[in-house]
C-alpha cells in the first residue's frame, strides 16, 4: 500500500526533519525513501553534512518505513514511535543532494504489523538505512532501535471529553 502521502504529513513537518529539508520520496509496502539537499547551515568543518543532521535522515527514513508498513492512514492513529538506540557508519562525506532507502525485514515487518492490527499494544524493532549521495556512492549506513507503542484513544492529542 503507498503511503507517501501520509509518511509526509507526518515526517516533513516535524522540526528537525524541516530544518535539515527532509523530503519523502516513497513509502510503501514497508520501504521507504527520503531526500535531503544538503543544507550549508547543517555541515561541518569540511563541508559536509553534519552527523546531527545525518542521524536526522536517518531517523525520517526509518519512520517512513515504519508509516509504509501500514495498510491504512488509520493505523497510525495514536502509534507513537521513539527511538531506543541509533548508530551510524560513515563512509565518506556527504555532499550535495543525499538519498536514504530503508526497507524492514521480515521479523521487523511482522512485530509491527501485530501492532498497527490491534494485536498488541507495544513493538521493538530495528531499522536499516543507507545513504548515497548523487553518484550513488555510499556515505553512511545507519540503524535504529525503536519501541513503539499505542497510546489509548482517550490520551491522544486533541482528545476531548463531553
Amino acid at each position: 500500500m503507498d503511503m507517501t502521502a501520509l509518511a509526509r504529513k507526518l515526517l516533513e513537518p516535524i522540526p528537525a526533519h524541516r530544518t535539515a529539508g527532509v523530503e519523502v520520496l516513497r513509502a510503501a509496502d514497508g520501504m521507504a525513501e527520503v531526500a535531503l539537499e544538503t543544507p550549508q547551515e547543517l555541515t561541518n568543518v569540511i563541508g559536509s553534512l553534519h552527523s546531527s543532521a545525518l542521524i536526522a535522515l536517518i531517523d525520517a527514513v526509518g519512520l517512513a518505513a515504519i508509516i509504509a508498513t501500514s495498510e491504512r492512514n488509520e493505523e497510525m492513529e495514536d502509534v507513537v514511535p521513539l527511538g531506543a538506540a541509533a548508530s551510524l557508519e560513515f563512509l565518506a562525506p556527504a555532499r550535495g543532494r543525499l538519498l536514504a532507502t530503508c526497507r524492514l525485514g521480515d521479523e521487523a515487518h511482522r512485530t509491527l504489523r501485530r501492532l498497527l492490527s490491534g494485536e498488541t499494544d507495544r513493538a521493538r524493532l530495528s531499522t536499516r538505512a543507507g545513504v548515497t549521495d548523487t553518484e550513488g556512492t555510499p556515505v553512511c549506513r545507519g540503524t535504529f532501535d525503536w519501541s513503539v507503542r499505542r497510546r489509548p484513544h482517550s490520551a491522544s492529542y486533541g482528545s476531548t471529553h463531553t
